[in-house]
């Protein structure tokens, strides 16, 4: 009998990569006995930077009734695939997976939440990171790894000073692909984390894993794994996006 599973997605508004995406890591699963299907449900973000009205973009209130139209559509998980925390405050997807547990009964995990599970379980010590945001931002976000043990060291850390979520979406693969090999090759990371869900990283990621020899976290394949483990379906049904999806992980 075929199992069916519906995962549930929260989409930044202005987000037009990782919907596209995450339908393709998921097609990808060819066990006969499983059907996924993803649905997705936005939340307003237009711009990314440290302002107040900024943050407020990702308010519980807002994350919560996005939830809730899921909810609708009785998902089996709910992911948020957005890399908010990371300058936020790492608790932040904490407190809200809990919470939209608590009000929708679903289950709920994150980008970030997953992220930090497989750079835990990677055991790195050179951490690198690619992003498209502003200096201050990314300064916050390596504050936030930095105090759970991760730092990121300026060199291994590429950003490409953007503010408007839409134009993240606009970022090549091969603009990609040269801070990739930066990061990997001038500063030694052995584990790259692609730390916007706008950018087109997933796609690139096994690629860069055999030329760099190095691990890649990309924020869109993160929210597909830790979906994955949450409703007991192993990510490595999923081929061909890098070795997050191995058998090991």
């Amino acid at each position: 009998m075929v199992r069916r599973v519906r995962l549930g997605v929260i989409v930044p508004s202005s987000n037009t990569v990782l919907e596209p995406l995450t339908q393709a890591i998921v097609a990808s699963i060819t066990d006969p006995d499983l059907e996924v299907t993803v649905h997705f449900s936005r939340l307003r973000v237009t711009k990314i930077d440290l302002s107040g009205d900024a943050s407020l973009q990702f308010s519980t209130e807002a994350m919560l009734a996005a939830a809730q139209l899921l909810a609708d559509a009785q998902v089996d998980v709910i992911g948020w695939s957005g890399t908010s925390a990371g300058w936020l405050g790492l608790q932040t997807d904490d407190s809200l997976c809990r919470e939209i547990q608590k009000v929708s009964g679903i289950p709920a995990t994150s980008s970030i939440l997953a992220l930090n599970e497989l750079l835990r379980a990677s055991k790195a010590e050179k951490i690198g990171l690619v992003t498209p945001y502003l200096t201050s931002v990314v300064d916050a976000i390596r504050k936030n790894y930095a105090a759970i043990g991760f730092p990121i060291a300026p060199e291994r850390e590429r950003h490409l000073v953007l503010t408007k979520n839409s134009d993240f979406g606009l970022v090549t693969e091969a603009q990609l692909d040269a801070m990739v090999s930066e990061v990997a090759n001038q500063g030694g990371a052995d584990v790259v984390a692609i730390y916007c869900t706008n950018l087109r990283g997933a796609r690139r990621a096994a690629a860069w894993e055999k030329t760099h020899g190095i691990v890649v976290l990309d924020s869109v394949a993160t929210t597909v794994w830790g979906m994955l483990k949450m409703v007991n379906v192993s990510p490595a049904s999923v081929m061909g996006w890098g070795s997050i999806f191995s058998p090991q992980q």
